[in-house]
Parts: C-alpha cells; structure tokens; sequence
C-alpha cells in the first residue's frame, strides 16, 4: 500500500497490528472465498528449494500451507491469530501462534520461508532478518501477493461508499484504482527489506498471470474478509455490499477479474 502526495502521510502496513489480526472474525469465509495460489508459483518454489521443510510466515487459514502440503512439503506455520491459527490446525496443518518478528525458531532451520498475501503485516527488514536466520544455506525466501484488477464501475462505487462509511479509515482508496500496478511499491519495500537485512542473494520477482469470473454473491461473500472492511460495524459493512452489489448487477451479475500473483523471492547465500 503506498501513499500518493495528495494524502497525508500514513504508518506502514506492518504498524496496523489491529487489523493484521482482525482477520480470525469468520475464519470459514476466510477460507472459502479467498483465492488460492497458481500452481506454477507452487511448483516453483518447491523447485528452487534445497528440500521439502517450509515455514509459512502468517499462514492465516493454511491456505498456501495446504497446496504446499499436497506438492509433497512439510509446513509449519506461524500466525498471530489465534483464531486463524485454530481453523489451520483442524486442516492438518501445524501451527505456532506469534508474529514473525517475536517468534521463536528453537534452532529449527528450513529450506524455504515463504507468506502469502502476509508479509505488508510484517518488518521488511526485521522479517527478512528473521528469515535468513531460520533458512538453510540455499534456502528459498518467497513472498508474494494476488494483484487484482477490479471493473471502474466496481471501483468506483466502492471508494464512493467506503469513503463516506469509513472517513478515518487508514486504507489509501487511490491504491484501489492503480490496478495490477498497484502493488509495484509494495514488492519494492519487500525487496529493500530483504537487501537491507542481508545475507540474501538479489532479489528476484515471478509473476503469474490468471483470471476468474466472479458472480455478484461470490464477490460480496469475499469483500468483508478483505482488511478495509473486517474492522468496520456490520451496518456499515452492509452499505458497502449494497452499493458494490448494485454496481455488479448494473454489469450483469457477473465480472471477470484479472489478477497477477507477484512474487518477491531470493536465495540464502551460505556463511560466509
């Protein structure tokens, strides 16, 4: 999320702890409407790890932690929610309940650190640092994120109501029209994070590029798991579905949504 000069200056990300760990509120919708990983992003960083041990930096529900799972990875992971870390457990997936920055690894070491869709909720450099310490010479540092570009008429309707909703919100409604290139100055502070913090070799950048078509329902169910709106009252929540729904219904109840899942990643160098 990055701040256009017309706005006031804005903390970083990582310093909104209230709502990085606002998202346990309905673990189940979390789970079920929130998009999964391409499997070439998969594969790739299964590929271009040295081994299969993957810790899985603010895992949420176990959503990457599970399609890692299936491609053969075994997966821990570290959540500050107890509430998401609770529904991750039930799947399968082990889970340790701290931010990244505090957690404790007890001399465990692993071949790949990754987050999806996390890593804006954590200290570039200090996570970053906290990786290189964990990874095994070789081992694999990927982040990454779903970059989405939603229809202008969607857009629109939602920075109109959410910003008459939520005047005081911390969320930049500009970011909202940049689209896929939205995202370019967070995979920037990613990738400063990991340089700053050392020990990496430079970093490089994936992408992916898919597409879904959501329906009217689909898209609403998704939108109040999304960080905007999980700390909003309901009533308010439900001004914003009514006028996002009333704009997909005027493009027909449907709409397709390009997305770019993006990549920041880099290799432990060994000791020197």
């Amino acid at each position: 999320m990055t701040t256009l000069p017309s706005e006031p200056p804005r903390p970083a990300p990582h310093q909104y702890r209230e709502v990085a760990e606002s998202f346990g509120a309905d673990t189940e919708r979390y789970d079920r409407t929130r998009p999964r990983y391409p499997d070439a992003l998969i594969e790739r960083i299964v590929a271009g790890s040295p081994g299969r041990d993957v810790l899985d930096v603010g895992c949420g529900t176990g959503i990457e932690a599970r399609q890692l799972r299936a491609a053969g990875c075994r997966v821990l992971g570290v959540e500050p929610d107890a509430r998401m870390a609770a529904f991750a457990r039930g799947t399968g997936i082990e889970v340790e309940v701290a931010t990244i920055e505090d957690w404790d690894p007890a001399d465990r070491t692993f071949d790949a650190v990754v987050a999806g869709t996390a890593w804006h909720w954590v200290d570039p450099v200090a996570g970053a640092a906290k990786a290189a310490r964990v990874l095994r010479p070789g081992g694999r540092l990927a982040v990454f994120w779903h970059a989405m570009e939603l229809p202008a008429e969607i857009v629109d309707a939602f920075v109109a109501v959410y910003r008459r909703v939520a005047p005081d919100s911390p969320f930049n409604m500009q970011a909202a029209r940049q689209g896929l290139d939205g995202y370019e100055p967070l995979l920037d502070k990613a990738a400063g994070g990991i340089a700053e913090a050392g020990g990496f070799a430079a970093p490089e950048r994936w992408r992916f590029e898919w597409e879904h078509t959501y329906t009217r329902d689909e898209w609403l169910d998704q939108m109040p798991t999304q960080g905007s709106l999980t700390r909003l009252p309901a009533d308010h929540v439900a001004q914003v579905l009514e006028e996002v729904g009333a704009a997909i219904d005027a493009l027909g109840g449907a709409f397709t949504m390009p997305y770019a899942t993006v990549a920041v990643t880099a290799t432990r160098r060994p000791p020197a």
